[in-house]
């Protein structure tokens, strides 16, 4: 089974994203900020994570430059799912090292297709 980490602190974000990948048969992970994004990541290793930017603490950004920097996790997958959808922003996301950026509000058939992608 493969493990997916939700990371956003909306809560009806995470509610509906847990639903959709648990019935697509994820081992389904969910942390509301960054910092807890990053205790859970290196203590289940989850095949792709789907990130949130804007969050407390610690954001999306600071998570995947820790993820990367770190030989255990570097090879995951991350998707950034967020509000900012400026062309700098999505550049930024992309150039340091995100799979994907895609732009809330989103698709949820949409995104469960771009994650089975990446995973292939």
């Amino acid at each position: 089974m493969q493990k997916i980490l939700i990371v956003d602190d909306e809560p009806n974000i995470v509610m509906s994203l847990e639903y959709v990948f648990s019935k697509e048969n994820f081992e389904v992970y969910i942390a509301r900020d960054g910092s807890e994004a990053i205790e859970i990541a290196k203590l289940k290793i989850p095949d792709i994570i789907l990130l949130d930017i804007m969050m407390p603490n610690v954001d999306g950004y600071q998570v995947l430059k820790f993820l990367k920097e770190n030989d255990n996790l570097k090879n995951i997958k991350v998707i950034f799912l967020s509000a900012k959808n400026k062309l700098s922003d999505i550049e930024l996301g992309l150039k340091l090292g995100a799979d994907k950026y895609i732009s809330k509000p989103f698709s949820t058939k949409k995104l469960v297709k771009e994650v089975k992608s990446l995973l292939k």
